[in-house]
């Protein structure tokens, strides 16, 4: 990764050409973030994996005034402009103009009535609001395993902290979504 963080050091200072070099070295790991997080979206769906990788780099690599760290740093930002980008995508879709509250429905499957992905990704979204200002680093762990979908693991280093850490603050974090999720759901 000491690439990723030397050429992240070339953009930061306005090298146009590292921008280049970054996409290749970074686009497998993003691709199969997004993906995963992809595969969480109901069928039907409109916006693909790659789409979101790029719209994802476009706003990383296109900021003015960007500074990174360290490629962590990198990986943590790429997670937040993901999350952004499903949020605004939900809260797009849940406007009067494109349909409000109403979801297209196959006749086969009227007879089951499930919450909207987009709902849920709100929901998640306005809780980790709440949890980043009470514990950042649990806000973070939650941003990289939900909407980065990283493993424990790999969350832990990008954050730097042990396993053990992570698998706590992993722990509580989900607990305290869950509270916070139903809570909404009651309101």
């Amino acid at each position: 990764m000491s690439d990723v963080t030397s050429i992240l050091g070339a953009v930061e200072r306005g090298e146009t050409a590292a921008a280049e070099e970054l996409l290749p070295l970074v686009y497998e790991e993003l691709r199969k973030l997004a993906g995963q997080k992809m595969a969480r979206e109901p069928a039907g769906h409109t916006l693909q994996a790659t789409a979101l990788v790029h719209e994802a780099y476009l706003r990383l690599v296109g900021q003015e005034s960007q500074a990174w760290e360290n490629s962590r740093h990198f990986f943590s930002a790429a997670a937040e402009a993901m999350r952004r980008i499903l949020v605004e995508r939900a809260r797009r879709k849940g406007r009067i103009r494109h349909g409000g509250q109403w979801q297209q429905v196959s006749l086969e499957d009227i007879e089951v009535a499930i919450e909207s992905e987009g709902d849920t990704v709100l929901f998640v979204h306005e809780a980790l609001e709440k949890l980043a200002l009470k514990d950042p680093v649990c806000a973070e762990l939650i941003k990289l395993r939900y909407f980065a979908g990283v493993s424990n693991v790999q969350a832990a280093a990008m954050l730097g902290l042990s396993d053990r850490t992570a698998k706590r603050d992993w722990a509580y974090a989900r607990a305290w979504l869950a509270e916070a999720l139903r809570e909404q759901s009651d309101a």
